[in-house]
């Protein structure tokens, strides 16, 4: 549904880097669906290095959380919440006063007409149907990011990035020291990530690992460069966090270790640059220990699975240049 006129579409997603990934299909078909509008993206302020890999947002309007989400200055003419499925979410865009609201219905806003919440879906597939219920293409394919305007600082390495956002998803240390030692081994350039807090993590598994401490760039990369690294790397390894969706998004060949969630709603493409481990049970995204099916994944299983996908990285390669095998 083009228009012409001047518009503001305000999108909720206040979330963290894997949320905004996700999005990146539905957030390109509103760009699409308004072509000379103004998107204004509500979402944490870090996230704002990322809206020019996007090409879909015009300007970020820093939210950390619901709580924090204020009323702009100027009410949008259409307000899109791609954050939940309320009543939070609806009433803070309620509260932004726009013309029209497209959201997911709620039985405490029955005068909305969207569609209903399912459960058992890709986070993908989600934000794209919410969209098509109002008439509004998405393609689900296009999670692609623009490559950075600066290169990165380590061109061609293993990037190991062992946090995550809650104890549920996280690998034990010792684990993935082992997996950046045979990397190692095997001649890979590893670099270890993740953020300030995360730093004494990092150090602990290049210590473990027998790598020097310039193996270790947690902390000391934003955003951007975290981008810039992963689009020139050769392989990423890490949980079910956002640094995945930024794999999937460069094509850079990646090894997910999934626990308490199912790749079926947060995995990459199936794709064989990419390979998503899984134990194939569920259990609780909130818990204060590590999932017992991620625990089931062994060292083994990551190490043949990086072979796997280096492996066909490397015929894709070839037959990109013409080669024959």
């Amino acid at each position: 549904m083009a228009v012409t006129e001047q518009y503001t579409v305000l999108v909720l997603r206040a979330l963290g880097l894997g949320d905004l990934l996700t999005a990146v299909p539905a957030l390109r078909g509103l760009r699409r669906a308004f072509p000379d509008g103004r998107i204004v993206l509500a979402a944490p302020a870090p996230l704002a290095d990322l809206l020019p890999l996007i090409g879909a947002v015009d300007t970020l309007w820093p939210t950390a959380g619901l709580r924090e989400f204020g009323r702009p200055d100027r009410a949008p003419d259409i307000a899109v919440n791609l954050h939940g499925s309320g009543p939070e979410s609806i009433e803070a865009l309620r509260a932004a006063d726009p013309r029209r609201i497209m959201t997911h219905a709620h039985p405490s806003f029955p005068e909305l007409d969207g569609p209903q919440w399912v459960d058992d879906q890709h986070e993908v597939r989600r934000w794209c149907r919410l969209l098509g219920h109002y008439g509004t293409e998405a393609d689900e394919s296009r999670l692609d990011l623009q490559r950075p305007g600066r290169g990165s600082d380590r061109p061609g390495a293993v990037v190991v990035h062992p946090g995550a956002s809650h104890r549920a998803r996280q690998w034990p240390p010792e684990c993935f020291a082992r997996v950046a030692r045979r990397l190692a081994d095997r001649g890979h350039d590893v670099v270890i990530t993740g953020s300030a807090q995360e730093r004494a993590l990092a150090e602990g598994i290049a210590e473990g690992a027998g790598l020097p401490r310039t193996t270790v760039l947690a902390g000391g990369t934003d955003l951007y460069r975290l981008a810039a690294l992963v689009s020139e790397a050769s392989l990423v390894v890490c949980a079910d966090t956002g640094l995945a969706h930024v794999a999937t998004a460069f094509a850079t060949p990646s090894v997910i270790l999934f626990g308490p969630v199912s790749p079926r709603h947060w995995g990459p493409p199936d794709k064989p640059r990419h390979a998503a481990l899984w134990a194939g049970s569920v259990g609780d995204t909130f818990a204060d220990r590590p999932d017992a099916g991620l625990l089931r994944l062994s060292v083994e299983d990551v190490l043949e699975a990086a072979q796997r996908v280096l492996a066909h990285a490397a015929e894709l390669d070839t037959a990109g240049r013409g080669g024959v095998r």
